[in-house]
């Protein structure tokens, strides 16, 4: 059985093998070609703290992953997101690979967020406006400059410290306020630990994309109601149901899965129209990012 530490899937894993690999696989899942059922999760004892529990088997991979989040791991200069990750033969059930899967988790959160933003942005889109200032910031905008060109990244956070650390590391400009971060922004990335909104519809320009990522749980938000009255594509609509406190306490209707609108199922939002991509973060993304670290290791 092989292990693999995080240096190594930092080195293995690559953006331009995880963006196409993450294409097909949401395709994949929208047309029930993937088994993925809805994720355990737990509450830990630590404010805001969860273990999940997500299985996955595809075409190609069996995985399984245990993924911790604990808020207050930043104060104890620990990932505030842990995980690791089983591969097994789909076939004989067999152990391939146990591996971190911290970086991994980070890279693919932020490449899901890509493919919603290629899909469904303007080729020119530029200025991102990103509220959180962790580890999903900073893949964030590693993923969005492989799929935009942009020019500009705002950020912020209620952690003045984190936000200049983070705007250092990605070479970003600080936000004294989150509306500030917003205004006349293209692109829009919620990856905070909230459990209130943070980004209100009102600071939102029209045809602008909001990438949802936090508040994973039912009571939990990122976007106001007026955020989530724009058109609302999911990663799986049975999990934003099911899931999302964004979706579940606005009301929202999800028009479509980002799997309907890659695989031509369902048509794109028109031009101009103000998109809010709720992403959970599936188990077969967990999946096929693992088979390409266990291809890319042989």
């Amino acid at each position: 059985m092989n292990y693999f530490d995080d240096a190594t899937v930092r080195r293995l894993l690559r953006l331009e093998d995880l963006l196409p690999a993450l294409r097909r696989a949401f395709i994949d899942l929208s047309a029930g070609r993937v088994v993925q059922p809805l994720r355990l999760v737990m509450e830990l004892p630590s404010e805001h703290s969860l273990l999940f529990l997500k299985p996955a088997l595809t075409a190609e991979a069996l995985a399984v992953k245990l993924i911790t989040q604990v808020p207050a791991n930043a104060a104890r200069g620990l990932p505030t997101m842990l995980a690791t990750l089983l591969l097994l033969d789909r076939d004989t059930g067999r152990i391939l690979a146990t591996m971190d899967a911290t970086w991994l988790t980070a890279l693919r959160t932020a490449a899901v967020s890509a493919v919603g933003a290629d899909a469904l942005t303007s080729p020119g889109a530029k200025v991102m406006a990103l509220l959180g200032s962790g580890v999903l910031a900073r893949s964030h905008a590693l993923a969005m400059r492989a799929v935009r060109p942009i020019s500009e990244v705002r950020v912020w956070s209620r952690n003045a410290d984190n936000v200049k650390r983070c705007t250092d590391d990605i070479g970003g400009e600080p936000s004294s306020t989150a509306e500030e971060a917003v205004r006349d922004a293209d692109i829009v990335c919620t990856v905070t630990n909230a459990a209130e909104p943070v980004l209100r519809g009102a600071w939102l320009k029209p045809g602008a994309f909001a990438a949802a990522v936090g508040a994973v749980r039912p009571t939990w938000r990122e976007l106001d109601d007026d955020a989530m009255r724009n058109t609302v594509i999911a990663d799986s609509r049975e999990a934003a149901a099911k899931e999302s406190g964004d979706v579940i306490l606005s009301g929202a209707q999800v028009y479509a899965e980002i799997g309907e609108i890659l695989g031509g199922t369902k048509e794109k939002p028109p031009p101009g129209a103000t998109v809010v991509f709720k992403a959970l973060g599936q188990a077969v993304a967990d999946a096929v990012a693992a088979k390409l670290v266990y291809e890319n290791s042989r």
